[in-house]
């Protein structure tokens, strides 16, 4: 795979990201049409966000998203949107999925996050540390 660096005006970058959250009280909800309808949003939020989702895929009470952000992005400012924006968007179009998670929640208010490296950190700490070596 070859190694994708995004430009802006300004910078060169790569800045990709594994993030997963999952369902309140890890409820089996996400079936294969709710699943297929929360990608579909997710991706509609990302647009409005100018984040590019790269893959995403759900297990029954889960979902993992690889995206691709620009540093001007706060994720925090992407991530709390794009989990009240889907949840409203579940629960109003699939009321029986609301009928199991009371509270009126639907993800779990924590989430992980963690960079996607395209290149090893060891790699790049030797390339810090070899710079001005001849």
């Amino acid at each position: 795979m070859k190694y994708q660096l995004d430009k802006g005006c300004h910078a060169i970058y790569s800045l990709r990201f594994h993030y997963i959250c999952c369902v309140k009280y890890r409820r089996k909800v996400l079936t294969t049409e709710v699943s297929e309808y929360l990608k579909k949003a997710n991706k509609s939020v990302a647009e409005k966000f100018d984040v590019q989702i790269i893959e995403q895929e759900t297990d029954k009470d889960h979902i993992h998203i690889i995206f691709a952000s620009k540093p001007k992005i706060r994720l925090s400012k992407f991530i709390n949107p794009l989990k009240s924006v889907t949840a409203r968007l579940i629960f109003r179009d699939f009321p029986e999925v609301k009928k199991q998670l009371w509270g009126g929640h639907f993800w779990f208010p924590s989430y992980f996050l963690s960079t996607v490296g395209e290149v090893k950190l060891e790699d790049v700490k030797r390339y810090v540390q070899s710079q001005g070596n001849p």
